[in-house]
């Protein structure tokens, strides 16, 4: 298997000296001229002892400095992290909650359908008020209660990676003083994992809303990006890049998550998302348009972002 990885990594960044478990590359952040790269090959760690990236999970780099049949290569040999163990690498055990199946409440109708009942209809003038069109309502499966424990909210399911429902979100479309009554389950899990594509770019935003604008995406759902939590062990598993887009007045809690990230070695770039409530406001064109001027974080500017919000 050894030897294998050092194949794999030699593809991905080139020639590299041999110093027992630990290999020496040219920097591919940095390019210093020395190879000063330090890849431990037993425990997949990497720093750069010039410009000081490190991270604790080398696929990201072979993903984004190789080519992905490299990063897939290199999955097959050296597997998934162990989530087992995984929390050992953040000092801390980290509380491990156990995820919750759950049934659709009975009263639930589905509006992915030809088909739509005369109930369906102020369901749906509410989507089209808020941008979500047919696509979306069939991709991410929205239904809706007309009567029972979540009359008058909009129903929208989260799958597992088996196809399981672990969660739903029912948002009221009246003037209900609670607009989200959500069911007694753990939020900790992969929301829609079974539609999230690890081999792409990675939207984290605050809501389901949010999620469905930004496309290959997942909310947090007004919590956190916990470290040891099942979607910051899935990130770091998958070395794809991530795309922060949380709410203008959640500064602090995206720098958190962002210097989480950056410390296993995850590429992070942060959406403005000034002048808006939240992404789910942005039309398709201007969401695009702020994803692509998205400031990709490093130690400098990530600095620079922490001292600017003093």
């Amino acid at each position: 298997m050894r030897t294998e990885k050092v194949r794999i990594l030699r593809n991905a960044l080139g020639h590299s000296y041999d110093r027992g478990d630990e290999h020496l590359f040219t920097c591919p952040y940095c390019r210093h001229h020395k190879r000063k790269f330090s890849v431990n090959i037993e425990k997949n760690y990497f720093k750069c002892w010039i410009c000081d990236k490190r991270g604790r999970n080398v696929g990201s780099v072979i993903r984004r400095f190789g080519s992905l049949s490299h990063f897939r290569e290199w999955q097959d040999v050296v597997g998934k992290i162990d989530l087992d163990g995984f929390d050992n690498l953040f000092g801390a055990k980290a509380k491990v909650e156990s995820e919750t199946i759950l049934k659709l409440p009975e009263e639930f109708k589905s509006l992915a359908t030809k088909k739509m009942l005369r109930s369906a209809k102020p369901f749906l003038n509410y989507l089209e008020k808020r941008g979500i069109k047919k696509a979306d309502i069939v991709k991410w499966k929205i239904g809706y209660c007309s009567e029972g424990e979540y009359r008058n909210r909009v129903i929208i399911p989260s799958f597992n990676k088996d196809g399981y429902v672990n969660y739903y979100v029912a948002r009221s479309i009246g003037s209900d003083w609670l607009k989200y009554k959500n069911p007694p389950a753990s939020k900790d899990i992969v929301f829609n994992e079974l539609y999230v594509d690890w081999y792409e770019d990675l939207v984290i935003v605050e809501g389901i809303f949010d999620a469905i604008k930004a496309g290959n995406a997942v909310p947090i759902l007004g919590s956190t990006l916990r470290e040891g939590g099942k979607l910051f062990k899935a990130i770091v598993n998958s070395g794809c890049k991530v795309f922060l887009a949380l709410d203008e007045d959640a500064n602090e809690k995206a720098d958190r998550i962002i210097k989480s990230l950056m410390s296993y070695g995850v590429d992070v770039s942060k959406i403005n998302t000034s002048g808006y409530d939240d992404i789910a406001e942005m039309s398709d064109k201007k969401f695009l348009e702020r994803k692509s001027e998205a400031v990709f974080m490093n130690s400098d500017n990530h600095l620079w972002e922490r001292l600017a919000s003093i």
